[in-house]
């Protein structure tokens, strides 16, 4: 047999098991003869269209949950600022630049969403989906921007102390800027984990920070009812300081992901998958990445040297199905199929090796 033998499932590249809808989750493997007898008989597919839309589907949700997300931010930003035209507060200026930043972040991952339904070509060969990470970047970029903005304005009001007016107005903006980020946040985080989206998730992460950004500028207008000045600006500093925070905590979520990071978990689930597939010997490399809101691998396995062709093509297909139900919003998998070694028997990726050294 030859010594190498590889298999691809990718969205040009139909699976050779036709079947109709079905998730590829862990628990819906069949364990026992009558459940596979039953996954044998159950519609379920692994399909090139099924892909696709599935795919399309998650980039719907996202671009769903991205315009809700703005008509709420923006209506939310739009009443504060009313108030602070009357008020002149400083800490609910900062609140609403912030939150105005916050819906506008929803424009580059609009158009992220958007360039990621397009098909792959012959120069994008793995499709248009990172430009999810380009966008994470955008976002991280609005964050500082923001807290910049909002530093700059709270130490002006420092070194020149207005006071407040409107002060139950400035409250009730406060209340109203706290209601609406964290709905969004709570929308968002709940779509952006469940299509995968890294990006949407730390939109989300924002917004929540947002919200008590919000109940920061409500102590400040209690101070200020108070006769306590100084009051505004300092916590006008305190929201630069909490949107300095999520700025650390987004920047390190799209840092990890522009360098290909998964969670170890998503490692350990496909290895055991792997190993629990019949003809599989061992696991040999395995890796994961992320290429927008969707997953691709690529792994080798061991199997007998004494196989046919024939018969290591289907430990191959066995192998990505069993991923395919084991690691959730894995659209694609590469499986080479490396023969067992023999007593005697040479390396048989010996050739490759002085280019493994140049890299």
């Amino acid at each position: 047999m030859s010594d190498r033998h590889d298999h691809l499932h990718d969205h040009g590249h139909p699976h050779p098991h036709g079947h109709g809808e079905h998730s590829h989750r862990r628990e819906d493997r069949p364990e026992n003869g009558l459940r596979r007898l039953t996954h044998a008989l159950t519609p379920h597919s692994h399909d090139t269209a099924d892909k696709v839309d599935t795919a399309l589907e998650s980039s719907a949700r996202g671009m769903r949950a991205l315009w809700v997300s703005l008509a709420v931010l923006g209506a939310t930003a739009l009443a504060q600022a009313v108030v602070v035209a009357a008020s002149g507060s400083v800490a609910l200026l900062g609140d609403t630049v912030h939150n105005t930043a916050d819906a506008l972040t929803a424009v580059p991952l609009g158009i992220a969403f958007v360039l990621g339904r397009r098909a792959a070509t012959r120069r994008f060969t793995y499709g248009y989906g990172r430009a999810e990470d380009l966008a994470g970047i955008v976002i991280v970029l609005t964050i500082a921007a923001s807290a910049a903005f909002a530093g700059w304005t709270a130490i002006g009001r420092l070194l020149d102390p207005r006071p407040v007016e409107h002060i139950p107005a400035v409250a009730v903006a406060a209340l109203v800027g706290f209601a609406g980020n964290e709905w969004v946040a709570r929308y968002r985080i709940r779509v952006g984990r469940s299509i995968g989206s890294a990006a949407l998730v730390a939109d989300g992460l924002h917004a929540r920070t947002d919200g008590f950004t919000s109940l920061a500028v409500l102590i400040g207008a209690g101070g200020a009812a108070l006769g306590l000045q100084l009051a505004d600006p300092v916590v006008g500093l305190a929201i630069t300081a909490a949107i300095a925070l999520v700025l650390r905590d987004a920047a390190r979520e799209v840092f990890r992901r522009v360098l290909d990071a998964v969670d170890p978990a998503l490692v350990d689930r496909a290895e055991r998958a792997l190993r629990e597939v019949p003809g599989v010997h061992e696991v040999g490399e395995l890796r994961l990445r992320w290429i927008g809101h969707r997953l691709r691998a690529e792994v080798a396995v061991v199997v007998d040297g004494d196989v046919t062709v024939r018969q290591a093509h289907a430990i191959a297909v066995e192998a990505e199905h069993a991923l395919l139900h084991a690691v959730p919003r894995l659209t694609a998998a590469l499986v080479h199929a490396d023969p067992a070694h023999a007593p005697g028997e040479a390396d048989p990726h010996l050739a490759l090796a002085h280019h493994a050294t140049a890299a």
